[in-house]
């Protein structure tokens, strides 16, 4: 999937770093080739009809490649959490899943940090780079051997590759499926104390700041957790952080009616901590959203509470969530963009995610005022697991380009 001639997208709302412009802008062999106050040139011409041109979307973490999903959402790179099966601790499954998307979207793979994920022996990274890893995760689990996260994230310094770990005790954790307080209590649900959030964080930047390690928390959703991130940054540490949608738009009291579709990993928070999130998104302390998408059936979703699986098909809905923090002035366009597109884009470093001339043109149009309705039955996802089910948005992808080729929606 090839782009056969130039393309100026014209009469559009450009999002770059610097802010919101209006002009054009030109494709060429399936970059970038210029923008701002273009006149249409050679090839075809496309009308924006004043809507927002920005990056297609990064997607950090992903249990599952749901295209068709995917594009819905704006998504045109996703990189994918080790947690498969088999998990990806061997160079010829990472080599495999690293040309799996092509040609319309791209899959980077994330290399288990041990083998079979069991947190015990590290596994053949190095290899695992050669074969397309684009960073080493921990998976849904935290390694609990301080001496076997200590050399994972030596390796990982070693071969300038950034580790994303998981942020829960997992000793403190156990079997439990909600938060400590009142509402798992009232409800009788197995919970665990969120504090077992910083001390999981706590542990691991000190064993990165000892290995000179790059270290990315792929979940940070307590005000503890993120107080101590925002303090490692304000030394000097290489640290970042990252959330879903779900714990900025949520807390735990969606969990009343017992319903499934709220059962994630880490956790729903306290009301409290949702507002840390959305302070810590608003002053930088938080790096990355991504949609954490798991698509579940209802095999592992229609069960008691504390019997169904954690997860969310969350492709789908990212952008427009992000979209209502831009809504209710907790931050800008341009910085919305930053969450969902360049600062994943550069944590693996590959050239996208940015508006700028000699980048890969994966562009997202969207209208941001289109209101629509999430409907969990409607969605393109495998499965329809979202706690946003009925829930009126706005924000739409109208049209999508990958490596400058048109997508059709």
């Amino acid at each position: 999937m090839k782009q056969s001639a130039p393309v100026t997208i014209s009469n559009a709302r450009l999002v770059t770093p610097d802010g919101v412009h209006d002009g054009a802008l030109t494709i060429e062999n399936g970059k970038i080739a210029s923008l701002g106050d273009l006149a249409a040139g050679e090839g075809e011409t496309f009308d924006a009809k004043g809507q927002v041109l920005a990056p297609g979307l990064v997607d950090l973490g992903v249990f599952a490649i749901d295209k068709p999903a995917f594009h819905f959402g704006g998504i045109t790179r996703a990189a994918l959490m080790p947690d498969q099966s088999p998990p990806l601790d061997l160079p010829s499954r990472v080599s495999y899943i690293s040309k799996s998307g092509k040609p319309d979207f791209w899959v980077h793979p994330l290399a288990a940090a041990t083998r079979g994920l069991e947190g015990r022996e590290i596994a053949e990274i190095a290899l695992m780079r050669d074969a397309g890893a684009k960073g080493i995760a921990t998976g849904r689990q935290w390694i609990a051997d301080s001496g076997v996260m200590l050399r994972l994230l030596q390796y990982a310094a070693m071969l300038d590759l950034p580790v994303i770990a998981h942020a829960e005790d997992a000793a403190l954790v156990g079997d439990a499926v909600a938060t400590a307080g009142e509402y798992a209590t009232r409800r009788g649900l197995p919970s665990a104390p969120a504090e077992a959030e910083a001390i999981a964080i706590a542990r691991d930047l000190a064993l990165a700041d000892l290995a000179g390690a790059r270290i990315h928390f792929r979940q940070v959703t307590t005000r503890a957790g993120l107080e101590l991130i925002r303090k490692a940054k304000a030394s000097g540490q290489s640290v970042t952080a990252g959330v879903t949608p779900a714990h900025f738009m949520l807390s735990d009291l969606a969990t009343a009616d017992f319903r499934t579709f709220a059962r994630l990993s880490p956790p729903l928070r306290s009301e409290d901590d949702r507002q840390a999130v959305r302070e810590a998104i608003a002053d930088g302390t938080i790096d990355v959203v991504s949609s954490g998408h798991d698509p579940r059936g209802p095999e592992d979703k229609r069960l008691p509470y504390a019997d169904a699986e954690p997860g969310m098909a969350g492709a789908e809905t990212l952008l427009a969530m992000v979209l209502s923090l831009v809504l209710d002035d907790v931050i800008d366009l341009p910085r919305a963009f930053e969450l969902v597109s360049t600062n994943p884009a550069n944590l693996f470093e590959v050239k996208a995610g940015v508006l700028a001339e000699g980048y890969e043109a994966d562009l997202a149009l969207v209208d941001p005022d289109k209101p629509w309705v999430i409907q969990s039955a409607r969605m393109a996802a495998t499965a329809g697991n979202t706690p946003f089910d009925g829930q009126p948005t706005q924000g739409r992808v109208t049209a999508l380009w990958k490596g400058g080729a048109r997508i059709e929606l």
